[in-house]
């Protein structure tokens, strides 16, 4: 399991610095040694205080993956949530903004801007950042620029981070990524990534990481108000994750249990990340990563056609029971 760093950033609502330091210290504790964020985060508060939490310890001791995409620059400081596009998700007030740059000179900006908050050295993976209306640039710049980093040793690896598992799969197709991180859609809610973007990983040797397997909090408390894809869930999709926790109740797994092992169950799937806020957040979710959910369970929710894409999917192609997850590479 990975750490997302997302809410340190103050995804939804704020998150103060020594809550989050908690969170962070507190997956350390618990094994955890992957650890991801990005500038987008908070305008770069989530990078900030990753770094200030893992300072001290030894930098080959964790893995750690940042993004490009979005370079930041001075914002107006009364503007509340800086403007540059997108960001209104975050709950925070910064005096940078987010600017879309998928140069070549972009993504070299974005990169020292990281290194500087997060206090290290080298990041170990690196991602193109949510590249959704920018495939010409972010194909035809940002990853040769990446590429060239990873040649030259600058990082170990290097993909691709968005929820479109569409575009992620064109760019499995038509460049040479180590690892994508899909968010959203390999959930039980959602099962776009399952299709084509899995089976084609499994074939290139490419690593996935699994991302907001949660779907914004829906699938770990799915109450009325609950948060879908970072908006307010419909009432038919509460319903469906009512259905689907109900089927997890009669076998005594809670459903964010069910929801972090199904992702799992497929072979391209190296790590599964969850965004954690807290420190109480850090123990729940290991404790619910360790549950033991048993196949039948997989059986009952296909067999009321609560799976994504249907009841062929508890054993069917591209989904099969294993015992861990392989490296990224």
């Amino acid at each position: 399991m990975g750490f997302g760093g997302a809410a340190l950033g103050g995804l939804f609502r704020p998150v103060g610095a020594a809550t989050a330091e908690g969170a962070v210290r507190a997956a350390w504790e618990a094994g955890v040694r992957y650890f991801d964020t990005a500038p987008h985060y908070g305008a770069g508060l989530s990078e900030e205080r990753l770094g200030a939490a893992l300072a001290g310890v030894p930098r080959d001791a964790f893995t750690i993956s940042t993004k490009v995409g979005r370079v930041l620059a001075d914002a107006d400081p009364n503007a509340g949530v800086p403007q540059g596009g997108d960001g209104g998700e975050f709950a925070v007030g910064r005096d940078r903004a987010r600017v879309r740059d998928y140069s070549r000179g972009g993504v070299l900006r974005s990169l020292e801007g990281s290194l500087h908050r997060l206090r290290v050295d080298r990041v170990d993976v690196l991602y193109v950042h949510d590249p959704d209306d920018h495939w010409e640039q972010a194909a035809g710049e940002a990853f040769p620029a990446l590429a060239r980093l990873r040649d030259e040793g600058v990082v170990k690896a290097i993909g691709i981070a968005m929820n479109d598992a569409a575009m992620l799969t064109r760019f499995v197709a038509e460049t040479d990524p180590d690892v994508v991180l899909c968010a959203g859609r390999c959930s039980l809610l959602d099962g776009g990534a399952q299709r084509e973007l899995f089976p084609l990983c499994e074939r290139r040797g490419v690593a996935v990481v699994a991302a907001g397997v949660f779907n914004s909090g829906i699938l770990a408390d799915p109450r009325p108000g609950a948060y879908y894809d970072y908006r307010r869930a419909p009432e038919r999709s509460v319903a469906r994750a009512q259905r689907i926790a109900a089927v997890c109740e009669t076998h005594g797994v809670p459903l964010p249990a069910a929801a972090l092992a199904w992702p799992a169950r497929h072979p391209a799937v190296a790590s599964v990340l969850v965004g954690m806020r807290s420190a109480a957040e850090v123990t729940t979710d290991v404790r619910l990563a360790g549950t033991e959910v048993p196949e039948e369970l997989w059986r009952d929710l296909a067999a009321a056609g609560l799976l994504p894409g249907g009841p062929a999917n508890a054993h069917g192609p591209g989904l099969h029971r294993r015992s861990g997850a392989g490296p990224m590479r």
